[in-house]
């Protein structure tokens, strides 16, 4: 894939919310709703207390969601952990590896979260601008917002929404009687179809499929690292 140089990666704790709110102008939350045939999830592993990172992404056709190919590599994470900063953390990985992927993917997935961000830049946001591809963030907790619980049926949904009533996303039950999942748009996807989407891509997991095999995938690497 082309990744678009939008900023330098050597950015100060200090001046990160500010870019974060001037890359959030960029993101667009139209579009996806063309029927996509390649998938993408992506995610990183590390061990606990170290930088050293994981990276995997997977390709997926749609709507099978069987696997076509995968690809990984690993390197050291240079910014600290943050809350609200993860992108800056994880995303210079993953634009790498996001290098040697091919074919392109029409729609990116990422473990992480989109448009529900205190700055409106999660990593699918981030990431997408930088792929200029339609992305999802699909996270297991709330960052942000509130919602009401939605039904205990799979497919059942309610909008996740900040204090003056503007909507970020969905608290999506994606399997019977779970916790819901929060979903997203990252860039260049409306709100309905990123929930619309992230059901087609769940099968009998709570996790959807691309993002699940992906979380598989690099902590499988990482596991076979330590003990080679």
């Amino acid at each position: 894939m082309i990744v678009h140089n939008l900023h330098s990666w050597e950015v100060s704790i200090q001046d990160a919310p500010s870019l974060q709110k001037q890359l959030a102008k960029k993101v667009r939350l139209t579009g996806g709703k063309k029927t996509p045939k390649i998938v993408a999830g992506a995610d990183i592993s590390m061990n606990k207390h170290s930088p050293h990172a994981y990276a995997g992404v997977i390709l997926l056709e749609f709507p099978s969601l069987k696997v076509l190919d995968s690809f990984t590599a690993e390197g050291e994470l240079r910014f600290p952990y943050i809350p609200g900063l993860l992108s800056f953390r994880e995303a210079p990985i993953l634009l790498d590896l996001f290098k040697k992927v091919r074919p392109d993917p029409d729609l990116i997935f990422f473990d992480g979260h989109g448009l529900a961000h205190p700055r409106r830049l999660g990593l699918a946001c981030h990431m997408g601008l930088f792929l200029d591809c339609p992305a999802i963030g699909c996270a297991k907790t709330r960052l942000v917002g509130e919602y009401d619980d939605p039904l205990p049926e799979k497919g059942a949904s309610s909008w996740l929404h900040d204090k003056n009533g503007t909507v970020l996303g969905a608290a999506l039950r994606s399997k019977d009687n779970c916790k819901p999942i929060f979903v997203s748009p990252g860039n260049r996807i409306d709100l309905d179809t990123t929930v619309q989407r992230t059901l087609q891509c769940t099968s009998r997991y709570r996790i959807p499929e691309p993002t699940r095999l992906a979380h598989n995938l690099v902590n499988e690497i990482r596991k076979k690292a330590l003990t080679d």
